[in-house]
C-alpha cells in the first residue's frame, strides 16, 4: 500500500483544479468532460475503470475549491453514495447512464445518518416488486435538488424514482455549497433495482464509501485553510515584522500542519483500503471520519482567527470553509459516533 499520490492522480488533480477554477458549469465539466461521474465504475459497466483513490482525489480538490462552489451546484457526495449503492447490486442500465454523466443519480438519505444506522423506515413501497410506488418523506438530503433520478433505500429494497415524480423542497442549511432538501414521495412510481438482501449491502456500502470520500473533502478544506493562512501571515506586517514571525503564531500553525499531515495519511489510507476491497475498510472509514472532521473544523477556525479582522468578514472566503467544515463534521456521523463505531469494530469496550 502506498499513501503517496501516483502520477496519474496528480494529473487528475491538476485537471479537476483547472475545471473548478475556469468552468461556468463545474458539474458538467467534472461529470461529462473529465468523466468523474464514472471513475469508480468498471469499464464493463460503462465507467472509467479507475478506483476510489481517484474519487478521493476529486473530493479533496472539491474541498479546496469550496469558495468557488458557493455559486455552483456540484452534487459529488450524493452521486458518490449512489455509485457505491449501485455497485453493490446487480449491473443496471442506470449505473451506465450515471457513469456517462448524462443522468445525475443521488442517494436519498439524511445527511446526518450515522454509521451502523439501519435503512430509514420513513418511506414505504406499495404495490408489486415490478410496479411499485413510494410514499413518505426523507429530510435533509444532500444534493437532491440537482438529481435527475433519486435512489431510495427502504427496508423493502432499493428503488429508483424520477426526480420529477417527487417533491424536492430546499431547506435552509449552514453549508450553502452542499444544499439540503426535504424529499417527499406521494405514491411516486418507482423501479426496484435491488431486493431487500442486496439493498442492505448497498446501504452499508454507500455509508462507508461516503465516509471515506467525505474525509478527503475535509482534508481539502483543511489544506486550503492551512495554505491560505500561511500565505497571509507571511505577508501581513505588524510592528514592522511579518505576523508569521511571532512565536505564538508559529506554534499554532506548526501544530495545525502536523494535524493536516496526519489527516492526509488517514484519508489516503481509507481511500486505498476502499479501492483494494480491504476487509479493514470499515475500520479505516470510521478512523478517517473520527480524525479528519475535527481537523477540518480546527483548520477553518484557525484560518478565520489568524486572518484577523478580514477573516471575520463576508468578503473573505474563510467563512465558506468554516461552514463546510462544521457541516461536514456531522455529515454521515459525528466524530464521536465514528469513534463508537470504531470501538465496536475492533472489540473495544465502550466504557
Amino acid at each position: 500500500m502506498s499513501l503517496l499520490y501516483a502520477e496519474v492522480e496528480e494529473e487528475l488533480r491538476a485537471t479537476v483544479r483547472q475545471a473548478l477554477a475556469g468552468s461556468a458549469d463545474p458539474w458538467r465539466a467534472l461529470a461529462v468532460d473529465i468523466g468523474c461521474a464514472g471513475l469508480a465504475v468498471p469499464e464493463d459497466r460503462g465507467g472509467a475503470g479507475a478506483s476510489w483513490r481517484e474519487v478521493a482525489v476529486v473530493a479533496e480538490e472539491l474541498g479546496r475549491a469550496v469558495a468557488a462552489l458557493s455559486t455552483a451546484t456540484v452534487p459529488f457526495l450524493g452521486t458518490t453514495l449512489a455509485t457505491a449503492a449501485l455497485l453493490a447490486v446487480e449491473p443496471t442500465e442506470l449505473l451506465a447512464k450515471m457513469a456517462s454523466g448524462t443522468v445525475t443519480v443521488v442517494f436519498v438519505a439524511p445527511l446526518s445518518t450515522p454509521p451502523g444506522a439501519p435503512p430509514h423506515d420513513s418511506v414505504r413501497p406499495d404495490g408489486s416488486a415490478t410496479a411499485a410506488s413510494l410514499t413518505g418523506v426523507v429530510a435533509s438530503v444532500a444534493d437532491a435538488a440537482a438529481a435527475d433520478v433519486l435512489l431510495v433505500p427502504t427496508q423493502s429494497g432499493l428503488f429508483a424514482v424520477d426526480a420529477a415524480d417527487a417533491r424536492v423542497v430546499p431547506v435552509v442549511s449552514l453549508d450553502q455549497t452542499r444544499p439540503l432538501c426535504d424529499v417527499t414521495f406521494d405514491a411516486a412510481p418507482a423501479t426496484l433495482v435491488g431486493d431487500p438482501g442486496a439493498a442492505s449491502g448497498a446501504w452499508k456500502s454507500a455509508l462507508m464509501t461516503g465516509a471515506v470520500v467525505l474525509a478527503s473533502d475535509q482534508l481539502g478544506v483543511a489544506t486550503w485553510c492551512l495554505e491560505s493562512t500561511l500565505d497571509y501571515v507571511k505577508g501581513r506586517y505588524q510592528f514592522a515584522r511579518p505576523v508569521g514571525s511571532f512565536q505564538a503564531v508559529k506554534h499554532r500553525l506548526a501544530q495545525l500542519w502536523v494535524e493536516v499531515t496526519q489527516a492526509r495519511a488517514v484519508a489516503r489510507y481509507a481511500a486505498n483500503c476502499l479501492a483494494d476491497g480491504d476487509p479493514d475498510s470499515a475500520v479505516a472509514a470510521s478512523l478517517a471520519q473520527a480524525h479528519c472532521g475535527p481537523v477540518a473544523v480546527r483548520a477553518a477556525e484557525e484560518c478565520v482567527q489568524l486572518h484577523g479582522g478580514i477573516g471575520f468578514t463576508w468578503e473573505h472566503p474563510a467563512h465558506w470553509y468554516l461552514k463546510r467544515a462544521k457541516s461536514s463534521a456531522i455529515a454521515l456521523g459525528t466524530a464521536a459516533q465514528h469513534r463508537a463505531a470504531l470501538g465496536a469494530l475492533v472489540d473495544l469496550p465502550s466504557r
